[in-house]
């Protein structure tokens, strides 16, 4: 009797379990809801506080992790390395690393961190996730198209220096007045990085023939591979004019997507 009569109470407290998960899942639900409304409002902080309580609500709500996530990586700020920064740059990359943890394939993650990472300037980091991205995607223009530019980024970076240590301004056309030591310096630290640039760029185009940002990139990639032709003065001007010839590609290419894009405008009105 003992036995039979506790059968009731158990299935009775098994129904109220049951009926208190999917109402803390509906909650989780709603909270998400308004936190999206508040984010598409530019209210990051309020957006927060809501995916926060989602996720306290319905801890295996992944949906809740991406866009607590994506709300603190609204909130960085590009190129200011404040301790406050930095500290909301790591809250967005860990909640983005929380969602790789349950799933590694998730290509928005991937592309987040990258992007958080670029902003902070961990360049090198930035570029292994964008890796992922295109060993998930090999058709991902986008992702080669932006290590290419973090490539650039860098090597610019390092010629300004070098070349500032001579009190000489960079000019985009391998400046032929550079002493032998500053030239070996730009070999030894562009030398990789213009040619994985150039690999990169080119794909993105080759994926996205319409692609005038990365035929812009490449125009500026070209000028930086003429600092590198230290004393061949047929190959620097050989890398310079590669280089002229991808800024009319550019323009030209821009010209064609700007009328596509009319062209579509009008076709919907």
């Amino acid at each position: 009797m003992k036995f039979t009569a506790r059968i009731p109470v158990t299935a009775g407290l098994l129904v109220l379990l049951a009926s208190t998960v999917g109402c803390n899942k509906l909650k989780a639900r709603d909270q998400l809801n308004k936190g999206i409304q508040a984010f598409k409002s530019a209210q990051y902080e309020e957006a927060v506080n809501h995916f926060q309580n989602s996720i306290q609500l319905d801890p295996t709500y992944e949906l809740g992790r991406l866009y607590l996530a994506t709300a603190y990586a609204s909130q960085v700020v590009p190129g200011l390395e404040t301790p406050a920064n930095l500290a909301t740059a790591q809250k967005a990359i860990d909640g983005f690393q929380a969602v790789l943890a349950k799933d590694p394939s998730d290509l928005t993650a991937l592309k987040q961190i990258a992007s958080i990472d670029r902003n902070i300037h961990k360049f090198e980091e930035a570029k292994d996730y964008e890796r992922r991205v295109i060993a998930l995607d090999a058709n991902d223009a986008e992702a080669n198209y932006t290590i290419g530019v973090v490539d650039w980024i860098q090597a610019h970076n390092n010629v300004v220096t070098i070349l500032g240590a001579e009190n000489k301004i960079y000019d985009g056309l391998g400046d032929v007045s550079k002493s032998k030591d500053a030239c070996a310096k730009i070999q030894a630290q562009n030398g990789p990085l213009v040619s994985d640039g150039m690999q990169y760029l080119n794909r993105a185009i080759e994926l996205n023939p319409s692609y005038e940002d990365a035929m812009a990139y490449l125009n500026l990639t070209y000028r930086l591979k003429a600092d590198l032709e230290c004393g061949n003065d047929a190959d620097r001007k050989a890398d310079v004019a590669q280089a002229n010839d991808w800024v009319k590609k550019a323009m030209n290419q821009g010209k064609l997507n700007e009328k596509a894009k009319e062209d579509k405008e009008h076709a919907v009105q």
